[in-house]
This record gives C-alpha cells, sequence and structure tokens, in this order.
C-alpha cells in the first residue's frame, strides 16, 4: 500500500482507522483467545502463590522496559511521513536509525537497572534460591526484544496487516511454550523461559517484516550519521521525550500497582489482582488498538487538511470508543465471573470484584483514547504529558491510601477514579485543542 500525501481527509482517514484496527483486532483476537488457553495453564499449573511470584516478575520486568524505553515508533510515523511524501528515503533512513540507536541504549539501560533492583530488593519478591539469575535474564530478553521502531515502519507504511501478523507471534509463541513448559518444566523457571522466546520470536517477525515492507523506499542504510536526524527534523528531540515519559507513566502506574499490591498482601493477592488486570485488559485491548490507528490518522489530517476535518475525524472516533465501551462493560458484567472460574478455577473467583472495577477503569480509559492522540497530533504532547503525570500520581496516592484498608479491592478502585479523573482533563483539554485550530 503505498502512501499518499493528504490521504486523511474525514471519511477516508475514518475507514482506515476501522480497516486499520480491524487488523489489529485480529490478531488480538487471536492473542485473547490463546491467551485464556495459556492463562489457564499457568495458574493452574503453579497455583495461587506461585502464579503470584510469577506475576511480580512479569510486572517487574515490565516495569523496567516501560521506564527505559520509547515509543520511537510514534517518530518514526510523525517525522518519516513528511520525509517519505518528499520522496527522500535516506532521511527517513537516518530517522529509523535514530530510533534504532534509542532502542539499543534503552535495552543497556534497562540491564543495568535490572541487575541494580535484583541486587537491593530481590528479597522482597520472594522468588526463593537460585531465581535472581533467571530473573534477569529474562528482563535481558525483554530489554533486547524492544521492536518500537519495526513497528513504526509498518505503520508508515500502512501496513497494520503485516504488524497484527507479527504480534500474533506472542500469544502462538506463549501457548505453545506454555504447552512445552507443562510438558518439560512445569515450574516458574519453564514458563519464564517460554515468555522470553515468545518475545524474541515476536521482534524477529516484525524486523523481517519490516525490512520486506520497506525495501528501497526508506533509503540506503549507510546515508549520512543517524545523529543527523536530530538537526533535520526539528523537535524531535522533545517530541520523543514527551512520548516516552507519557508511556511510562500510563504503564508504570498499571505495573507498580502490582507489585504495591505484592508488598502489601503478598504473592497470592498480587497473583489475583494481575489475573483480574490481565482480563480485564483482554476484553479491553481495542483501547491500545484504536489509539494507534487514530494516532496515524489524526497525524497526517493535521498536516494536510483543515480544522474541520480534524474535527470531524475526532469526533467520529469518540463516538466509536464509546459504543465500544458500552458493550465491553456489559460483556464484562454478564461472562466475567463465568470466564474467570472457567479460565482459572475455582480458587480464583475472589478476584472477580476486581476483574469488575478493573474493567470499569480500562473502559474509562477506552471511551477517552481519542484524545491522546489528538494532543500528540497537534502539538500538545506537553500539555498531555502533565494531564498523564497527574492522573497516574493520583493512582498511586490513591492505592497507598486505600490499600491499607480495603486490600486489593481498595487499589481497584483507585483505578476507577484516576480514569476517571484522567479522562475528565484529557476530554478539556482535547476540546481545547479543536477550538484552537477553528478560524475565528
Amino acid at each position: 500500500m503505498k502512501f499518499k500525501r493528504g490521504s486523511g481527509a474525514g471519511g477516508d482517514g475514518f475507514a482506515r482507522i476501522l480497516a486499520n484496527t480491524g487488523w489489529l483486532l485480529g490478531g488480538k483476537g487471536v492473542g485473547a483467545v490463546l491467551s485464556l488457553a495459556y492463562l489457564a495453564i499457568v495458574t493452574r499449573t503453579l497455583g495461587v502463590a506461585d502464579f503470584g511470584r510469577f506475576a511480580l516478575v512479569l510486572s517487574a520486568a515490565n516495569v523496567i522496559k516501560t521506564l527505559v524505553s520509547f515509543d520511537s515508533w510514534q517518530i518514526v510515523v510523525r517525522y518519516g511521513q513528511t520525509h517519505l511524501a518528499d520522496g527522500n528515503g535516506d532521511a527517513v533512513n537516518r530517522v529509523l536509525r535514530f530510533c534504532i540507536l534509542i532502542d539499543l541504549a534503552s535495552a543497556l539501560a534497562g540491564g543495568l537497572i535490572a541487575a541494580l533492583i535484583l541486587l537491593l530488593f530481590g528479597d522482597l519478591l520472594e522468588l526463593g534460591p537460585g531465581m535472581g539469575w533467571q530473573v534477569w535474564l529474562f528482563c535481558m530478553v525483554m530489554m533486547v526484544t524492544i521492536r518500537s521502531s519495526p513497528t513504526g515502519v509498518l505503520r508508515l507504511f500502512d501496513r497494520f496487516d503485516s504488524a497484527a501478523v507479527a504480534e500474533t507471534m506472542i500469544p502462538v509463541g506463549r501457548m505453545a511454550g506454555a504447552a512445552a513448559a507443562l510438558a518439560l518444566i512445569p515450574t516458574i523457571t519453564g514458563f519464564l523461559i517460554a515468555w522470553g522466546a515468545a518475545e524474541l520470536l515476536c521482534a524477529a517477525s516484525y524486523w523481517w517484516l519490516a525490512l520486506r515492507v520497506g525495501g528501497s523506499r526508506i533509503g540506503s542504510w549507510r546515508a549520512g550519521r543517524a545523529l543527523d536526524a536530530r538537526r533535520e527534523n526539528p523537535g524531535i528531540i522533545g517530541f520523543l521525550t514527551a512520548t516516552n515519559l507519557q508511556t511510562t507513566l500510563t504503564s508504570m502506574g498499571q505495573q507498580v500497582a502490582v507489585l504495591i499490591v505484592g508488598g502489601f498482601v503478598g504473592p497470592a493477592g498480587a497473583g489475583l489482582y494481575r489475573l483480574a488486570n490481565q482480563l480485564a485488559n483482554a476484553l479491553t485491548k481495542i483501547s491500545g488498538l484504536l489509539s494507534r490507528s487514530i494516532f496515524v490518522e489524526l497525524s497526517r489530517t493535521q498536516s494536510s487538511h483543515g480544522a474541520e476535518a480534524l474535527d470531524a475525524l475526532f469526533r467520529r472516533t469518540s463516538r466509536l470508543a464509546l459504543l465500544a465501551g458500552a458493550v465491553i462493560i456489559t460483556l464484562i458484567l454478564t461472562i466475567g465471573r463465568p470466564l474467570l472460574g472457567l479460565v482459572a478455577g475455582d480458587d480464583f473467583l475472589p478476584a472477580y470484584p476486581l476483574l469488575l472495577l478493573l474493567g470499569i477503569a480500562a473502559c474509562v480509559d477506552l471511551i477517552g483514547v481519542s484524545y491522546r492522540p489528538l494532543l500528540m497530533a497537534t502539538d500538545r504532547a506537553g500539555l498531555s504529558l502533565r494531564i498523564t503525570f497527574i492522573a497516574t500520581l493520583l493512582l498511586l496516592c490513591l492505592q497507598a491510601a486505600l490499600l491499607p484498608l480495603y486490600g486489593t479491592k481498595g487499589a481497584a478502585t483507585a483505578n476507577v477514579v484516576a480514569a476517571l479523573a484522567g479522562f475528565a482533563m484529557m476530554s478539556l483539554a482535547s476540546r481545547g485543542a479543536v477550538r484552537a485550530r477553528k478560524p475565528d
């Protein structure tokens, strides 16, 4: 599919959002089905306490990865579009290599942070003897499989279908790995190996597809220095910093929550909380998928069309998100408890109230999914970052206050309150951004 400058007007842009989200949703749909299967294997094999320890390891690795990684795919899309429209493939390549350098530096920093955390706080995770090196190696695999740069190439060329295929490798790899671990190494170690292998498979798939799709259109890999991208793309460092901090704050608020819960109520409570959070996220994956598609189209509309086209596209995507949120809330209310029992067994049924609360919070985020992409596309990344910081700080403060009083239900309630506060602030900011672009 060839890139066409100016192709993001109203209806066409909305149609592409639906098509691209459909591709992503198809891949995630496969992942959601497989995730129910491999979650069933892991929970029933490890039990509540060991699954809680496994959940703490995954959360710690994800916290580190989120802390050091950048959403460099947004840089490839945002700045690559202009160079691609001008036929300057070499400039696109410099942007891509600049992002690769960032990803490599992130991996190195993540490995050092993981080692430091394990040395200083390893006992708090209650991993057991001999697990420290295994956890560090797993964290390193998570670091080196950061795949934001090839993701940007695929989205730059509207190849969401290829991205969906690559992303499907994670649940496919986890499913195969979980089955192998069940047969050969039915322990935390076995499942960590399975999860790490799935990450490697996904990263390899992303790069193979990105290089195949980009081909000669992404220029020569020897054309100039990667660091020249800073000079050729004014504002790239500020945009990079804002997107990184925003993603870090959003994801860390969720991952740190599991670690906080584990610190207050132990591995078993953390396991219940993570399971509920994972099931809720499986039902609300469309939020992240819509956000990625919306950002690409809003960026094009912002640069190539007027304020009316931007406003029309924003309103249509907002209505779609509202409908999707209502449907998912209904699903959680009707099938959430049976689904929880089917996947994890009766021992995990106490997690249903958490599933309900975390599902509501995730749906609030889904309903406001158009807000952040709009602010990013209209050069208000700093405002979006400030709102995200306030919402994340509110989440962590509420968890610290409610956990001692109400346990895991208090932590889940904090997610709902923080989501509502973030929604209100993002809504006001987004509507202000649209009004500011309209002519007097």
